[in-house]
């Protein structure tokens, strides 16, 4: 069995990962499958730092598309001229892509038109706005699958509630946690952490990536004057994209425990998240580590990709609401955060599941 894997953007590889560990161990069991990793974007990404792979523990990808930009409709065709010839020149069985990025609904549309299966990993994740681009590229990819990997049973019943066969549809669990899993051991404090002065457990970790936050400057001013009020002089671990941190120095806040960084590597990141006191992100990712880990997490959207995380798990929505999210500061800090339990499956098996059900397929 020949498999594509398809990533579109860095995140892609903390999920894809732990699938090739898993079907390299199964080749040395003598199990005839293998993988050809595809990137869409360019090979000189700066999103990919050079240590990634080796902190995820995986190979770079085989082939990189070359395509970017910024017009999503460019972005969609040439991602699938690009594709189809790739696919033309590196025949496959089966193409798997990941999560709901226009590489994601493109790579699956060119698969499905050459006649190959199509596998969708973290399928039947909604925020049922369709105004999103994200929400209409999981419709699109989840309705051409042949393989719906879903990472909880909210995915499973958005999925049957709208008509789609169950017997394509596989509870495999959250293929996050097979990388913390792995990964856990092997965190690195930054070098720069006792420079800062920074003691574990006793700061705040800051991420913020989305477009719709940040350019409502007047409410994005709210939201980062309430969160520096509130940490009384505790210091905010910020590391951001260039964007984010020219949006933020542009609001023109002074603020001497506010410690904006460059993008940390995998296990400096995954380090500054298992020893927060509490972290505050839009991140769907982060909060779903933060779960896994225990750490308190406040989330400024109105939905999770994954419910467990704040029905269950350490993480709390607040939305873009400055007021919430003082108040919601003031609970944490206070030592009343709720206690968080572990969903069902995140048991760091997920990629062993998804490669056991392709092979028996």
């Amino acid at each position: 069995m020949k498999i594509t894997i398809v990533a579109g953007a860095r995140p892609n590889f903390m999920k894809i990962a732990p699938i090739t560990r898993a079907i390299e161990a199964v080749q040395t069991q003598g199990k005839r499958i293998f993988y050809r990793l595809v990137y869409t974007g360019v090979q000189g990404d700066t999103s990919i730092d050079a240590s990634l792979f080796a902190d995820l523990g995986m190979k770079a990808p085989d082939i990189y598309l070359g395509v970017s930009g910024n017009n999503s409709t460019e972005l969609t065709a040439g991602i699938m001229i690009a594709f189809e010839r790739e696919l033309a020149e590196n025949p496959a069985h089966v193409v798997l892509v990941v999560d709901d990025l226009i590489s994601t609904m493109s790579c699956a549309i060119v698969a499905k038109k050459q006649k190959i299966k199509v596998a969708h990993l973290v399928a039947g994740t909604r925020s049922f706005d369709m105004s999103m681009p994200k929400e209409v590229n999981r419709m699109i990819t989840d309705g051409l699958s042949d393989y719906l990997f879903t990472a909880g049973m909210v995915a499973n019943r958005n999925l049957n509630q709208s008509g789609t066969e169950n017997e394509h549809v596989y509870y495999v669990g959250n293929i996050l946690i097979d990388t913390i899993r792995y990964n856990r051991n092997r965190l690195i404090r930054p070098i720069w952490f006792n420079v800062l002065g920074l003691k574990e457990q006793n700061y705040i970790l800051l991420t913020i990536n989305r477009h719709a936050l940040i350019n409502n400057k007047t409410n994005f001013r709210e939201i980062i004057k309430k969160i520096i009020e509130k940490a009384d002089g505790m210091p905010i671990v910020a590391p951001l994209h260039t964007y984010v941190s020219d949006a933020i120095k542009e609001l023109k806040i002074q603020a001497p425990n506010l410690h904006i960084l460059l993008p940390q590597s995998y296990l400096f990141f995954g380090y500054l998240i298992n020893k927060a006191k509490a972290i505050i992100t839009d991140s769907g990712n982060v909060a779903e580590e933060a779960t896994f880990l225990g750490v308190p997490c406040i989330t400024l959207n109105t939905y999770a990709e994954h419910p467990e995380t704040w029905r269950i798990g350490t993480n709390e929505l607040v939305g873009e609401d400055s007021k919430m999210l003082g108040s919601t500061i003031d609970k944490l800090l206070q030592g009343e955060w709720k206690k968080g339990t572990l969903p069902d499956r995140w048991d760091g098996r997920t990629a062993d599941r998804i490669v056991q059900i392709l092979l028996n397929e």
